[in-house]
């Protein structure tokens, strides 16, 4: 049961939902779009109530009725598609598209003006350190940012560098 409920509420399936009954919306305007203006119009073009009733081809048969082949059904069923594809293209596929365009644009941004996220390494810390201890103490960086203290220059006293004798 559990992985049911996983799987009825996971993404995809949400917006294969979604997506079914928008297509639905979409079929329910377009047939009437196509019923009650693209219909008529061409109907009248062609001298016919309706798509369905234009560009009918009969065949004689050896039956009472002759078979028909009814192009302005066909044609009809075209223009349907083209209609809805249209509508899906310029109503969510285009707009999606530029909104995913400015997203990434936006993170890429981001990613190229955050260097300083990076965390100073354990030495660039410690010549922080070192230099605000220096500069705290009026002492002056040598030329090139050394931190070397030559034996001779280290103060003389117990436990820091030179021997005293007792």
């Amino acid at each position: 049961m559990k992985g049911f409920k996983e799987f009825l509420l996971r993404g995809n399936v949400i917006d294969l939902a979604v997506a079914v009954v928008i297509g639905a919306a979409f079929t329910a305007i377009v047939t009437v779009i196509v019923s009650a203006l693209i219909n008529p119009l061409i109907g009248a073009v062609f001298n016919a109530s309706s798509l369905d009733n234009a560009l009918v081809l009969q065949i004689p048969t050896t039956g009472k009725d002759p078979a028909e082949l009814k192009f302005g059904a066909v044609l009809g069923a075209i223009i349907n598609f083209v209609i809805v594809a249209a509508v899906v293209y310029f109503a969510l596929v285009l707009p999606v598209s530029h909104l995913k365009k400015v997203a990434f644009e936006r993170v890429k941004k981001n990613e190229e003006q955050t260097p300083q996220d990076v965390p100073p390494t354990d030495v660039e810390v410690l010549l922080e350190i070192r230099d605000l201890l220096r500069s705290q103490n009026g002492a002056a960086l040598p030329a090139g940012g050394g931190a070397h203290v030559a034996p001779s220059d280290a103060p003389e006293g117990p436990g820091i560098g030179g021997s005293t004798k007792l």
